[in-house]
């Protein structure tokens, strides 16, 4: 049987149900249309606070952190229900000393309405196993003005049971208010900042413009050290100027049978200083494109430049020995000198005769032998020193 409660009364579950351990809170109401109620529950400690905003469960928060209190939404009336929440007790967290149910006016104030414009609003406790009612506390008509929200009733403990009294206290500060009266931060409406600075009207000071964005830092360049540049002198060049025709005619200077020296150039002798000289157009070409100083041309009739180290290209001169190194076990290349014998090649045996050469006998062959034996003679006792010679012997110990 269901117990009927008037404001401030309270009922013992237990002695209605004895091993309950699970109740389902109803929540109802009559209001003209727009008007949208919501409902919530607050778990508060002994102080009368909630833990954390958390543990206040309503249409934003349908589920308490231990999940022993349960929003059923408010999709639409359950029975003769407007909006339903589920309480395990057993599952309650032992430092939860009472739970707290409330119902809200959406933006109530701001639209206008108050519970002085709902009627027959009620709360009832019931069996969530057998689903009886328990108790059941209807809010007195006529009672509210101008409340946005409303605390219907609460669940608290009372020793090792649970008990429910009715309450029906109303606040004009809606759920935002009600909310932060059990120390929910969630729901506050945020602190007034410090206004903002309006800028000055136009004219009433001088235009400055914008400062420009700041230029992002620039890295100082790392110094490199520059690469050294290798010039070589080159050696002092004339430029080439033909002969005025007024002047004598001057001949090549490499080879007069070149005609006219109509050009001056720089000569760089092999053994001497670059000076400028008047050569035709060709040995010209062939001063100005070969390296010195080999660009002087083949004279001939003439011995030629001798090359260090290597024998000289040219025609061989008649009655004259060749220049360059005397190669070792090669004859050397060359026309046969008249009456000589050649380098490389035996002598003949006996007196030969040659058209245009000289006849050397024997007796000249042989006195020039004996003068060579007698000078090297005397030259040996002009160097002798008369002195003993010294042996020495090397002694060498056995091991």
């Amino acid at each position: 049987m269901s117990v009927p409660l008037t404001k401030g009364g309270n009922v013992a579950l237990g002695r209605q149900a004895p091993g309950l351990s699970a109740v389902t809170l109803g929540l109802g109401w009559q209001a003209n249309t727009g008007y949208d109620l919501d409902a919530g529950a607050l778990l508060c400690d002994g102080s009368g606070k909630v833990p954390s905003d958390e543990h206040f469960v309503f249409f934003n928060n349908l589920s308490s952190p231990d999940g022993s209190v349960r929003h059923c939404g408010g999709g639409g009336p359950i029975g003769p229900d407007d909006q339903q929440i589920h309480v395990d007790l057993d599952r309650v967290p032992a430092d939860v000393s009472k739970i707290v149910f409330l119902v809200s006016l959406y933006e109530g104030a701001a639209r206008g309405q108050s519970f002085g414009q709902v009627h027959r609003a009620h709360i009832r406790v019931l069996d969530r196993h057998g689903g009886a009612e328990l108790t059941r506390y209807d809010l007195a008509a006529g009672g509210l003005s101008n409340e946005t929200a409303l605390v219907f009733g609460e669940l608290y403990r009372h020793g090792a049971e649970w008990k429910f009294r009715a309450v029906g206290q109303g606040h004009a500060s809606g759920l935002a208010g009600i909310a932060a009266d059990y120390g929910v931060d969630v729901l506050r409406e945020p602190e007034a900042g410090p206004e903002p600075v309006s800028p000055p009207p136009a004219g009433t000071g001088p235009h400055l413009p914008p400062p420009a964005a700041a230029a992002p830092p620039v890295a100082a360049p790392v110094p490199v050290a520059p690469t050294p540049t290798l010039v070589s002198t080159p050696a002092p060049t004339y430029p080439g100027s033909p002969q005025p025709p007024e002047s004598s005619p001057v001949t090549c200077f490499f080879d007069p049978d070149h005609g006219p020296g109509a050009t001056m150039v720089t000569w760089s002798p092999q053994w001497g200083v670059p000076r400028p000289v008047q050569v035709c157009g060709g040995c010209a070409q062939r001063v100005q494109t070969t390296a010195p100083p080999f660009y002087t041309p083949p004279q001939p009739g003439y011995p030629q430049p001798m090359q260090q180290g290597y024998p000289q290209p040219g025609p061989v001169q008649q009655g004259y020995p060749q220049p360059g190194p005397v190669q070792q076990g090669y004859p050397q290349p060359g026309p046969v000198q008249q009456g000589y014998p050649q380098q490389g090649h035996p002598a003949p045996h006996g007196d030969q005769q040659h058209q245009g050469g000289r006849r050397f006998g024997t007796g000249a062959l042989i006195g020039a032998g004996a003068a060579g034996l007698v000078g090297g003679a005397l030259l040996n006792e002009a160097l002798s020193d008369d002195e003993p010679d010294v042996v020495v012997n090397n002694y060498y110990e056995e091991e």
